[in-house]
């Protein structure tokens, strides 16, 4: 005699097989923790909890952060903050109160949120006889059979998406331990190359500045953590060699010079110390006098604004950039990478001012793909900026076009 016969999709759709497979076993699942077969594991999970955790694994099982939210719209139809898989969970919302709370999400794109999350093992469809979603109640009220959507499944795998979360956030602290890493050698060798030109100091640089720009491409945020590392390690190995030809290149004069600047230095850095505890930083100049203008910025462009035209400029933040200053030292270290020289940087700044010449070189950095000359780019528009005739604005809006 068969216990319970396994119910099909709405909408008369065919049942695949993946799908009944999915629904015995769950209901054999089900039956081993009712009978306490089930080890450390109870197939139960605060659901605010779960859906927060899956919201971090959801590019491993391949969902969007819409589906996400229509699976958290599903969950705050079922009373409970916890949710206990041992037995069906059923909520039956209509298409409309469904809609509502994922902020009008059309009827179109919620069935094809519903139909990911099915197919992904999160819901199961339980269906009725008209395939529409309701509730039997007793006398009392109570609940006795119910059509809709069974949210049993999602917490039956509570244990699996709590482990794979924890290994995302690993996977992403990995990522940016790597990508800070990244950061350090790709503005170390910069620098280093740029001295080395300047001083016009015997080696092969421009071999050197080639390789630095093959290795200062842009990577995907989502990249793997194993491509990021095979681009740090030969980064380190491009840094070994130039600091080594770099050295190799300074007369025992110049050593013996470093080594007596070296000494001080150890003499004042007490004297450095204290200017920058008291926030002065003592390699800028002195503040403008009333009679000196001011540096412009464009007051109308809030941080968070710009971030989000411009993501990449964090990739190279040392430690992340929550203010502009932040914002005008990463890009003085971009624009090093990017080949832009001390002093077409140095006429920016003083035509566009610290902020919008900033602005200018990490929009830059986003479409570094399809400029040719970074440098000359940013000349170009320093001259626009002198006569008056160029704002940062409709540069951000085109990025976010």
């Amino acid at each position: 005699m068969v216990d319970r016969l396994a119910t099909t999709p709405f909408g008369g759709a065919p049942l695949r097989a993946k799908n009944f497979v999915r629904m015995r076993d769950a209901e054999r699942h089900q039956e081993r923790l009712r009978n306490g077969e089930g080890g450390n594991e109870t197939g139960t999970a605060e659901k605010w909890q779960l859906i927060r955790a899956l919201t971090e694994a959801r590019d491993i099982y391949g969902l969007s952060d819409r589906s996400i939210a229509v699976l958290e719209a599903l969950t705050s139809f079922h009373q409970d903050r916890r949710l206990d898989g041992k037995s069906p969970i059923i909520v039956f919302p209509s298409n409309a109160e469904l809609s509502i709370r994922c902020r009008g999400m059309s009827p179109a794109t919620l069935r094809r949120h519903l139909a990911a999350l099915v197919d992904a093992g999160f819901i199961f469809r339980r269906d009725s006889a008209n395939g529409k979603r309701y509730a039997q109640r007793n006398d009392s009220g109570l609940v006795e059979n119910a059509f809709g959507f069974d949210l049993a499944p999602l917490a039956l795998r509570a244990a699996e998406i709590f482990t794979q979360a924890d290994a995302e956030r690993e996977r992403a602290r990995q990522v940016a331990r790597i990508r800070a890493e990244m950061t350090l050698h790709l503005r170390d060798v910069a620098k280093t190359i740029e001295a080395a030109l300047h001083e016009n100091r015997t080696g092969d640089w421009e071999d050197f500045s080639l390789r630095l720009v093959a290795l200062s491409g842009r990577i995907p945020r989502v990249a793997d953590a194993s491509l990021l590392k095979q681009r740090a390690d030969a980064l380190l190995c491009l840094r070994a060699e130039v600091e080594a030809a770099y050295l190799n290149s300074l007369s025992e004069e110049e050593m013996s010079a470093n080594e007596s600047a070296s000494e001080r230095h150890i003499q004042n850095s007490n004297t450095d110390l204290n200017s920058e505890l008291n926030g002065i930083d003592p390699n800028t100049r002195p503040a403008a006098s009333a009679d000196e203008p001011s540096p412009r910025r464009s007051s109308s462009i809030g941080l968070k604004q710009f971030l989000s035209c411009c993501p990449q400029l964090k990739d190279y933040a040392r430690d992340g950039i929550k203010s502009w200053k932040d914002v005008v030292a990463t890009a003085d270290l971009v624009r090093s990478m990017l080949g832009i020289s001390p002093s077409a940087w140095a006429e920016a700044r003083k035509a566009m001012g610290e902020i919008d010449s900033a602005i200018v070189v990490a929009a830059i950095l986003e479409r570094a793909e399809d400029i040719r000359s970074p440098g000359g780019y940013l000349r170009d528009l320093t001259r626009k900026a002198e006569k008056g005739r160029f704002s940062v604005q409709p540069m951000l809006k085109a990025l976010k076009a």
